[in-house]
């Protein structure tokens, strides 16, 4: 699949004796050579495919600059109004003041947007669970009905790769539910790393999950797992899991050798680094796992499942910690932002160098 904002042709490219290998990073090294795209509005979306795509990211994205994709779901499943919307934003900001521009991913009045504006965003949160978690499966209903979706980790990667957005930041993407040897509960976040090559920065894997088959699953997939700074897997709400992971990362910039080797090789799988929540904000691995434990047993006797489940079992682990959990949820997306945003600078800064030695 070739992202949409991608040139029609690399002809041109081979004039240079330039590799024509396909950047998801919007492909700048044949619009240096030929300005062949539209000149638009900067007020207004910019409809490619289907997509309407913000000015913000759309110039951004025709002129090589970093771009981080964000998801939905959280704003309108993760917390309540205001303090969805007030998150988002700061997020957005972290974004920005790391040196990357923002894109919100959601479906709204059944078209798909990739970047939203603050009225845009502020209506999603105040939504809240009236839009549907909207997953890769979801698309195509919700698009043809016309209605909301908030996108959860598979769709935004979607929609990021259909655009030629490289890095992804979340809280946390989903996994092998506990008991999914029997229930065969796997989130379809899995599948879509496994075919989908876009980098997803997460703090891990929920913590209401299997940890060890989910990075089994991952491992099946051919999905490349890395730590930053780490060699150990974190469990989400703390820094350690007990499960090793075979690659470490410890700069930006190795993070952008990572990602632009597997797009160098034409891969077609996706990468998942895992980044530690802050110490400070590490709550007690006893504790959590307890609230857990209670959280999925009320799940199991309400018969909650599907992608019900786990809103449901974040909330219930939110109430018996007291918000604890909420917390440090909200301080690790943040850090993730951080992150996520310093490495899509290395990468484009990367790429940039690469178009230059080789013109």
């Amino acid at each position: 699949m070739k992202p949409i904002l991608q040139h029609k042709t690399q002809r041109q490219c081979a004039r240079f004796s330039v590799s024509a290998r396909e950047l998801e990073f919007s492909d700048f090294l044949c619009r240096l050579v030929s300005p062949c795209f539209e000149t638009t509005n900067m007020n207004q979306f910019i409809e490619k495919g289907h997509i309407k795509v913000a000015p913000e990211v759309y110039h951004a994205l025709m002129n090589g600059r970093p771009v981080v994709a964000l998801e939905s779901t959280i704003i309108s499943h993760g917390m309540p109004y205001p303090q969805n919307y007030e998150t988002a934003k700061e997020v957005e900001s972290i974004v920005r003041e790391n040196g990357a521009v923002p894109a919100t991913i959601a479906i709204l009045d059944g078209t798909p947007f990739i970047g939203l504006s603050d009225d845009q965003l502020r209506r999603l949160a105040i939504l809240g669970r009236k839009v549907q978690k909207t997953a890769r499966r979801d698309i195509p209903h919700i698009v043809s009905a016309g209605g909301n979706g908030a996108t959860t980790v598979s769709a935004t990667m979607v929609f990021a790769h259909k655009v030629g957005i490289p890095v992804f930041v979340t809280g946390g993407i989903g996994g092998v539910h506990r008991h999914g040897e029997q229930t065969m509960d796997i989130s379809s976040d899995l599948t879509e790393l496994g075919k989908t090559p876009v980098t997803v920065i997460s703090a891990g894997v929920k913590s209401i999950l299997d940890i060890p088959r989910t990075l089994e699953y991952l491992e099946t997939q051919g999905v490349t797992v890395a730590v930053y700074g780490s060699n150990e897997f974190p469990s989400f709400f703390t820094e350690n899991s007990g499960c090793q992971v075979p690659c470490r990362l410890d700069s930006p910039e190795d993070c952008a050798k990572l990602i632009d080797a597997n797009s160098n090789l034409s891969l077609g799988t996706g990468i998942l680094i895992a980044v530690p929540i802050p110490k400070e904000y590490a709550a007690s691995g006893n504790m959590i796992e307890r609230a857990i434990q209670q959280a999925l047993a009320e799940a199991k006797e309400k018969n909650v499942i599907g992608n019900e489940a786990t809103p449901f079992l974040l909330a219930r682990v939110n109430e018996i910690t007291g918000g604890d959990s909420l917390v440090a949820n909200i301080a690790l997306v943040k850090n993730n932002a951080r992150m996520g945003a310093r490495i899509s600078v290395a990468l484009a800064k990367l790429r940039r160098g690469t178009v230059r030695s080789a013109l």
